[in-house]
């Protein structure tokens, strides 16, 4: 469910109309079914405004219906909030980085093993030296 869709699923569950929900944003109702319809981006400042006025903080709103892990990333530049990532995604990419992970391990190993036999000709090698 898109957040659109929460944010009129929720006012419709309160039995509040779009002019009440413009009216408690401080916006026109033009704009306010702009965000219902998803016309209109929702910046991360007017997302926690809607979440206030619901009883909610703005990852309860985010998050309400969905089985999908989310980051976020707020711009304070633009005042933007992004969100991505799938559960599907992240699993993916854990996997992928485990697999990277338990490989560069098996490499340190094996320097590990190469330096201790390096080690082992250095010795052998002053030794002979010295006879």
């Amino acid at each position: 469910m898109k957040i659109n869709e929460k944010i009129r699923h929720l006012r419709e569950t309160k039995n509040w109309s779009q002019e009440e929900m413009a009216s408690k944003l401080n916006m026109s109702t033009n704009g306010y079914s702009k965000i219902e319809r998803g016309e209109s981006k929702i910046n991360t400042e007017r997302l926690e405004q809607i979440a206030n006025i619901l009883d909610m903080d703005m990852l309860e709103l985010i998050s309400i219906g969905e089985r999908n892990v989310m980051f976020f990333q707020e711009s304070v530049v633009s005042n933007s909030l992004n969100i991505m990532g799938s559960s599907q995604e992240i699993a993916f990419e854990i996997k992928n980085l485990k697999q990277e992970l338990s490989h560069k391990e098996e490499v340190i190993e094996m320097q590990k093993k190469e330096i201790a036999m390096l080690q082992q000709i250095i010795e052998l090698l002053k030794k002979s030296s010295t006879q």
